[in-house]
């Protein structure tokens, strides 16, 4: 498998990848906020806008109200439930998104918020680091039969190679992002050569990467190895509240990121071959072999009276030069003219 769809959209080596702005919890329980980085992710070109799908009692038990994520300063719990949306409001917003011609995902977090995300009738899942080796949920959620993005943060390729056996046993297309779960994420941190480790080891070319720096500078990196996913967290304003903010991107750098992976994506690959288009270059730019004295009738010709100089227009280009050495002249040539190959014996 080289490619596949969500919806109409290819994914794949012979496709620009597709840039996932990850508006994520950043709307901090406002549809007013979530409808506002819709729009402004649509308003630059973003193709496609991932949010997160939580039912608090069916994802985390009441343990969870003391762990505090290092980039937070308050439970995950706590977070997570004044994140939440409800089943009304996230169908709201696929709706939305999708009257806007954008590709509407969300990560379920849970068996439940996976069941919700079907009801809604989604076209694919993104599956976030911290499940990817939660398997019975993989499992839950490969039995709808439709693509997976799955993220590989914080496991190792053995613990990925089960996740993996999961979906090619249910036979259902999918990405695996390299990822790496530290908020923010040094550069020395980020191992682009994770992401193609991913492809080499599960022989596959649907690979990408979800960045959790402060630039597009990783992601842009990555198109040029083959990445066709892109995913950034997003937010409209990055003086707003929310422990994803500060490694988010805003409207700005999200335009940034689809124009420059498209570029990356246009530049990379091909061979070096010569091209026909170089060839008004070639007219100006290569030497050719030219006469620098006057040389006469049966003269041989040598460095003293012959030499490589532009234009390209010439018979004889510079790298034959060494071939013409010698050869006799059969006819008066002056100073200046470009040597032609029925010029000498």
């Amino acid at each position: 498998m080289s490619k596949f769809f969500i919806k109409d959209r290819q994914i794949g080596p012979g496709s620009p990848p597709l840039v996932i702005a990850e508006i994520g919890i950043n709307h901090e329980g406002s549809m007013e906020k979530a409808i506002l980085m819709v729009d402004d992710a649509a308003r630059v070109g973003c193709e496609c806008v991932k949010f997160q799908s939580h039912i608090i009692d069916d994802e985390m038990a009441p343990a969870a109200k003391e762990v505090i994520p290092g980039n937070a300063n308050e439970s995950i719990w706590d977070i997570m439930s004044r994140c939440t949306f409800n089943e009304e409001q996230e169908i709201a917003l696929k709706n939305y998104v999708e009257s806007k011609g954008m590709i509407f995902l969300s990560t379920p977090f849970s068996r439940a918020s996976a069941d919700r995300l079907e009801r809604m009738g989604v076209a694919a899942y993104k599956i976030g680091s911290g499940e990817c080796n939660n398997y019975p949920l993989i499992e839950h959620i490969a039995k709808f039969g439709k693509p997976i993005i799955l993220s590989t943060g914080m496991n190792d390729l053995d613990a990925i190679s089960i996740s993996v056996e999961i979906l090619r046993k249910h036979k259902v297309p999918f990405a695996l992002l390299h990822c790496t779960s530290i908020y923010p994420t040094p550069y020395d941190k980020i191992r682009l050569g994770g992401m193609t480790e991913l492809g080499q080891r599960f022989h596959t070319d649907l690979f990408g990467l979800s960045d959790h720096s402060v630039s597009n500078y990783p992601c842009l990196g990555a198109v040029a190895l083959g990445a066709c996913i892109l995913e950034r967290h997003f937010t409209s304003d990055m003086t707003w509240p929310g422990p994803d903010v500060p490694i988010s991107m805003d409207p700005r750098a999200l335009d940034d990121l689809i124009t420059g992976a498209n570029a990356i994506f246009q530049a990379r690959g091909g061979s070096k071959t010569i091209l026909k288009e170089e060839a008004p270059t070639i007219a100006f730019a290569y030497a050719c072999v030219v006469s620098t004295t006057a040389i006469k009738l049966g003269e041989p010709l040598s460095q003293s009276n012959i030499w490589v100089k532009r234009p390209g227009t010439g018979e004889i280009k510079a790298k034959d030069f060494e071939s013409v050495l010698g050869r006799k002249a059969k006819r008066d040539i002056a100073s200046g003219e470009q040597i032609s190959w029925g010029d000498f014996e």
